[in-house]
C-alpha cells in the first residue's frame, strides 16, 4: 500500500531528528509526514547540491519508501549503502531489502539480507531466515489453492481491510465521500464503509458509509465485531473535544481502539480500551469467533519490533479482563506484524519481518493448543495472495472456502484494493500402517500385497510388504476404505478403515493374519480334506449367521 495507510495505522512514529539547516523546506515536509511533497522538495534540492549529506539521501529514500515508490527508494538507499556500507542503520538495511523485493530484485534482496544477518550475528534469526526461504521456495513449485479476483467496487483511492459483518462487508476507504486531505499522501482521511456482498463472486454493491455517527475528522478504520454483532471495536486517532488531536511528548498523535454498541443503526456507549495510551498506538483489532480473545497491534514499549501483535482476554460482556500478552518471537519480529485475523485455530497476519515475496506478506500460524493463544511457526501463503508489494488484511469465512484481502499490487484499480479469493480445500492425507503375518507361525510375511479400495470398490492404492511384513500407505482423510491383504497360496483377509479429518494423522496396527493353504489340508481316513469352519444358517432362512 502507499505507506500512508500502513505506517499511520501501523503506528510508525517518525522521530524528529536534527538535520543540517539545508534543505529546510524538504526537511520540514519530511518531519510533517508530507512524504510526496518532501520527495519533490528533496529532488529540487539535489539538482543544486552535488554532495548531499547521507542524512538527506536517507530522508529522500524514506520519503519514496513511505509512498511505495520502490524503484526511487532503491536508487537512494543504494547511495546511502555505498557511503555507509555495514555502518548503514538497521532501519535502512531493512527498508532497502524490502524496496528491492518491491522491485522484484529478489537476488539483490537476498544478498543484502545475508550481509545484514552476518553483521547482526543472530544465529536464531539466520536459521529462521533459511527455513522460511526454503519453505517459500518449495511453495513456489506447487499449485496454489487460491484464485484471486479484483473487485469492481474498488476506487482509484485506498480501499482495504474488508471484514465480514453478517452477510455484508465493512471496510476502510478514502473514497470520494471522505473529507479532509491527509498530508502523508494527499488523500482524504479514512472512513468506514459497508457494502452488500454477492455470495457468488464476492463483489460489493450498495456501498455507503457505515454508521454515520462513528465518523470523525480524522482516521476511522480497521474494525471487528463481537460474535453477536452488537458491539464493535475500531481504530481511530486519539482525540479530545471530539475533533482535536491529542499528541504525546514528541508531538506524535497516536491511535487507539474504541469499543461501541450498535443500536438503531448508530454507535452508542463508546469507551476507550484500558490498554490504550497517549504515548503509543494500538489498533487493528480482531475478535476471536467465540469472543474470548481480542487480538490487536501496538508499538507499545517492550515489543520485539516496530509493531507487534498482542492478545487480551475478554469477558462475556466484551470487556477486557487481562493485561495484553505479546504473542512472542515466533510471531513477532524486529519488523512489523499487522492485521491479525483468527479463525478455526489459525492466526493470519501480515509481516515484513518474516521472509516473503514483497514488502508485507500474509502468513498463517496454527494454534498449538485449543484454549491457549500460542502459535506455531508462521507459513507464507505464497502466490497469488502475496506479491512483490504490500499484501494484508486477510480474512476467511467459516467454511474456509473464500474471503478477502488487500493489496497495493500494480495491477490493481487504484491505491490499495480489496481482492476477493476462493480457496480449494487443502489436501488432507493420513498414513495407515500395519503388519501381515502367518496366522499359524506368527512370522512376518514378505511380499504380501495390501490393496486399498474406496466405498465404490475402486482401487485407491496398493503396496507390498517388506521382509519385516510391514506396510504403509497414504490415503485421503474422512473416508471409509476396505483394506485387503493377500499373498499367493495364502488366504485373503479384509479390514475396514475409517480415516479422520486431521491432516497428517497416523493410523497404525491395521494388521492381517493370513493362513497358508497347506495348513488347511488335513488327512482323514487316508484322504486329504480342506479344514474349514462350517457355515450355519438359521432355521428356514438363507442368511449367514
Amino acid at each position: 500500500m502507499r505507506r500512508k495507510i500502513l505506517y499511520t495505522l501501523g503506528f510508525i512514529c517518525c522521530a524528529t531528528v536534527v538535520f543540517a539547516q539545508q534543505p529546510k523546506k524538504a526537511d520540514r515536509l519530511f518531519r510533517d509526514l508530507a512524504y510526496i511533497e518532501a520527495a519533490k522538495a528533496y529532488e529540487a534540492y539535489l539538482e543544486r547540491e552535488s554532495s548531499p549529506s547521507v542524512e538527506t539521501l536517507g530522508n529522500v529514500a524514506d520519503s519514496y519508501y513511505f509512498v511505495s515508490n520502490d524503484s526511487s527508494a532503491v536508487r537512494y538507499y543504494k547511495k546511502v549503502y555505498e557511503l555507509q556500507k555495514d555502518a548503514m542503520s538497521e532501519t535502512h538495511f531493512h527498508r532497502y531489502i524490502q524496496a528491492l523485493r518491491g522491485t522484484r530484485d529478489y537476488e539483490g534482496a537476498d544478498k543484502l539480507m545475508k550481509t545484514y544477518l552476518k553483521r547482526k550475528g543472530d544465529e536464531n534469526e539466520i536459521s529462521r531466515y533459511a527455513r522460511e526461504k526454503s519453505y517459500l521456495d518449495s511453495l513456489e513449485q506447487t499449485e496454489s489453492l487460491f484464485t484471486v479476483y479484483d473487485l469492481e467496487s474498488n476506487t482509484p483511492r485506498s480501499d482495504f481491510g474488508a471484514t465480514f459483518y453478517g452477510d455484508k462487508v465493512v471496510f476502510s476507504s478514502t473514497r470520494k465521500k471522505s473529507y479532509t486531505l491527509y498530508v502523508w499522501n494527499q488523500q482524504p482521511f479514512l472512513d468506514l464503509y459497508m457494502g452488500e456482498r454477492n455470495a457468488t463472486d464476492g463483489e460489493l454493491f450498495n456501498v455507503d458509509l457505515f454508521l454515520s455517527n462513528i465518523r470523525s475528522k480524522y482516521h476511522d478504520a480497521t474494525i471487528t465485531f463481537s460474535p453477536d454483532l452488537s458491539s464493535i471495536y475500531y481504530t481511530t486517532n486519539i482525540l479530545k473535544n471530539k475533533n482535536k488531536l491529542v499528541k504525546d511528548d514528541s508531538g506524535t498523535n497516536n491511535f487507539h481502539i474504541i469499543k461501541g454498541t450498535i443500536e438503531d443503526g448508530k454507535i452508542i456507549k463508546t469507551e476507550s480500551l484500558p490498554f490504550n495510551s497517549v504515548d503509543y498506538s494500538v489498533g487493528h483489532p480482531c475478535m476471536s469467533p467465540d469472543g474470548k480473545w481480542l487480538f490487536f497491534v501496538s508499538d507499545m514499549p517492550g515489543g520485539y519490533g516496530d509493531t507487534d501483535i498482542y492478545v487480551a482476554e475478554m469477558s462475556e460482556d466484551g470487556s477486557v479482563v487481562s493485561e495484553p500478552q505479546n504473542l512472542g518471537p515466533v510471531i513477532n519480529t524486529g519488523g512489523k506484524e499487522m492485521f491479525p485475523y483468527f479463525r478455526e485455530g489459525i492466526l493470519y497476519f501480515s509481516s515484513d519481518g518474516h521472509y516473503g515475496l514483497g514488502r508485507l506478506d500474509v502468513f498463517k500460524s496454527e494454534q498449538k493448543e485449543e484454549g491457549k493463544p500460542e502459535f506455531g511457526e508462521p507459513k507464507n501463503l505464497g502466490n497469488p495472495v502475496n506479491s512483490n508489494k504490500d499484501d494484508f488484511s486477510f480474512v476467511i469465512d467459516s467454511t474456509e472456502t473464500h474471503g478477502y484481502f488487500s493489496s497495493n499490487r500494480l495491477e490493481g484499480m487504484g491505491d490499495d484494493d480489496i481482492y476477493y479469493y476462493t480457496k480449494e480445500k487443502e489436501p488432507c492425507d493420513q498414513l495407515v500402517s500395519g503388519k501381515v503375518t502367518n496366522k499359524n507361525t506368527k512370522l512376518a510375511l514378505e511380499g504380501a500385497t495390501v490393496k486399498v479400495f474406496d466405498e465404490f470398490g475402486d482401487l485407491v492404492t496398493q503396496t507390498t510388504t517388506g521382509a519385516d511384513g510391514m506396510y504403509e500407505v497414504e490415503v485421503p482423510c474422512e473416508n471409509t476404505y476396505k483394506f485387503q491383504a493377500s499373498k499367493p497360496n495364502y488366504t485373503t483377509e479384509e479390514r475396514e478403515v475409517i480415516t479422520t479429518e486431521e491432516n497428517g494423522d497416523k493410523i497404525t496396527d491395521i494388521n492381517f493374519e493370513l493362513t497358508n493353504f497347506d495348513d488347511l489340508i488335513v488327512k482323514e481316513d487316508n484322504q486329504e480334506k480342506i479344514d474349514v469352519n462350517p457355515i450355519y444358517f438359521e432355521f428356514d432362512k438363507a442368511d449367514i449367521t
